[in-house]
């Protein structure tokens, strides 16, 4: 049976499902790989416009169902946006309890349009660039996409662990086939550090489907905060290791630079705008809602691991000499404020103290804010490369006299990345440090000095490449050409009206905060004394 606004209209299966019956399509395609008559490869750009076509579509139908339900929740006044809507349910597997259940509330449209964004977005900034098997790099990154929307809106534990996997297998071919020379590698450790996770995941809803008879998320999320208390503790520790290698968190962090440096620049948007944000979607889906105690008893042990990150990743940055290096470091101290805001919350909470939902609130709007700006670095990461051929920073200097367009653009990724006001980087962190300073006000003046660190690397990084003296190879570089510009302007453009204009958003998160740090805060975990002692005020 299906519940949802559209009177049976399944939008979510389809919207998850439209990447793949592209991906099915582009097989019948035509194509001539080895082309030799100095013409593009018979068929290639047929293959392109098709991808593009069909992620156009899914971004259409993504829109279309976040401004239907901000119709519902927000026009008509009723602030239920923690709500699940859209929701389908096909009974799968009856003798297991496994359905085929699919749901959205506010947090997963707005992933969604995030996913379906960037996709569309590394579509067509790949066009040029990839010359070698096109169909099958378009296909990939249809089936990558597929799956991490289906992450998205699986409510049931079953499904979304099947989604879980698509994504693993697809981001590492895009890594290992069309990455630079040390791909292989790259793509091997991204793969075991992923597995390992998921595997630690696995024993999780396990342990959670013995425990209460289901795998049926939304009845977990009631049931979780009745188990008991030992065993909400090991469950949360499983969760957090699959879902801290995907942030990735301190110390399992180290995939990701060789990740980033080694992939296609397709694959480093698509990892830092989407990938990167499933292990926060799973700490706030998963982890704190179904096991509120645990969440609570390791909540210092993940603020402090969080604080390390996010000084970690700056200080790292500086000395980065490689730029796509650089700005993958950069990514492990942005989302050390997710976890950061995510965990001063519940912390307080456990401490007895009004926490508000500041550092929830700070913490998704910097998944969001990070997917857009980071996502847009790396598109500028990859139009100095596509033409300078080098990551090299010492190789790069004078950009801005023969490329102004971009030299614009780039300054504004950079001035939204490191905090300025008018931008959505600014609002995130601003929230989530209050968290924070709200808990500790060690652990804020820490983090306010390590966005400090951040201006400074990034903005030293944007002077030397930008504005040191000319080097020859620069000199006659073409400036964007129309997809490049068009879609740092969109990024651009959606981070500064998040910045300018952020009510509408925050009454959309606002409910998920208060749901979630509620079911914390009547879960009455116990605390070890040692904590209590390290992390007061």
């Amino acid at each position: 049976m299906y519940q949802n606004m559209l009177d049976g209209f399944p939008i979510l299966s389809i919207m998850v499902f439209l990447p793949v019956l592209t991906a099915l399509v582009l097989l019948f395609v035509k194509y001539n790989e080895k082309a030799d008559d100095g013409t593009r490869k018979r068929g290639g750009d047929t293959i392109r416009w098709i991808a593009a076509g069909g992620a156009a579509i899914d971004l259409v139908i993504s829109v279309v169902a976040l401004v239907l339900y901000i119709g519902k929740y927000f026009n008509s006044g009723v602030a239920q946006a923690d709500s699940f809507d859209f929701q389908e349910y096909v009974p799968w597997l009856t003798d297991l309890k496994i359905s085929y259940h699919l749901g959205a509330d506010a947090l997963a449209l707005l992933l969604l349009v995030l996913t379906t964004l960037l996709t569309l977005i590394s579509i067509l900034v790949s066009w040029a660039p990839i010359q070698t098997r096109v169909r099958e790099f378009y296909i990939t990154i249809l089936i990558l996409q597929a799956g991490m929307m289906g992450v998205f809106v699986a409510l049931d534990f079953f499904v979304f662990y099947i989604f879980w996997e698509v994504m693993l297998v697809p981001m590492a071919l895009l890594i290992g086939i069309w990455g630079s020379s040390n791909r292989i590698y790259a793509a091997i450790k991204f793969f075991l550090y992923t597995l390992a996770g998921s595997l630690l995941m696995l024993v999780a809803i396990i342990a959670l489907y013995f425990n209460s008879g289901t795998l049926d998320i939304l009845a977990l999320q009631q049931q979780g905060p009745g188990m008991a208390h030992d065993l909400q503790n090991w469950v949360f520790l499983a969760f957090a290791a699959a879902f801290a290698v995907k942030v990735p968190m301190w110390p399992v962090h180290t995939w990701l630079p060789d990740a980033h440096v080694e992939a296609p620049v397709a694959g480093s948007i698509i990892l830092a705008g989407v990938l990167l944000k499933m292990g926060a979607y799973g700490f706030i889906r998963f982890a704190l809602p179904i096991t509120p105690a645990g969440a609570a008893t390791f909540a210092p042990i993940m603020v402090g691991l969080s604080v390390i990150a996010v000084i970690y990743g700056a200080m790292v940055s500086v000395v980065q000499p490689d730029l796509k290096k650089l700005v993958a470091y950069s990514s492990v101290s942005h989302m050390g404020f997710v976890t950061l805001g995510l965990f001063t919350g519940i912390w307080l909470n456990q401490l007895g103290y009004d926490a508000g939902t500041q550092g929830v609130d700070g913490a998704i709007i910097v998944m969001l804010s990070h997917g857009l700006l980071t996502g847009g670095l790396f598109l500028c990461v990859g139009v100095i490369y596509n033409r300078l051929h080098s990551r090299r920073i010492a190789d790069m200097g004078g950009m801005a006299k023969p490329m102004p367009r971009f030299a614009f653009l780039f300054g504004v990724m950079i001035f939204g990345s490191v905090g300025l006001p008018g931008f959505s980087g600014f609002i995130g962190e601003f929230l989530s440090m209050l968290g924070a300073f709200r808990a500790n006000w060690v652990v804020g003046a820490i983090t306010t000095l390590v966005i400090i660190v951040a201006a400074w690397y990034l903005l030293w990084m944007f002077q030397r490449v930008m504005f040191n003296k000319t080097v020859p190879a620069v000199r006659h570089f073409k400036d964007l050409d129309r997809i490049e510009m068009g879609s740092l302007i969109v990024l651009g453009a959606l981070s500064l009206f998040v910045g300018v204009w952020a009510a509408p958003l925050l009454d959309m998160i606002q409910p998920i905060s208060h749901a979630l740090l509620a079911t914390v805060s009547t879960a009455s975990a116990h605390v070890p004394d040692i904590f209590a002692m390290l992390f007061t005020h």
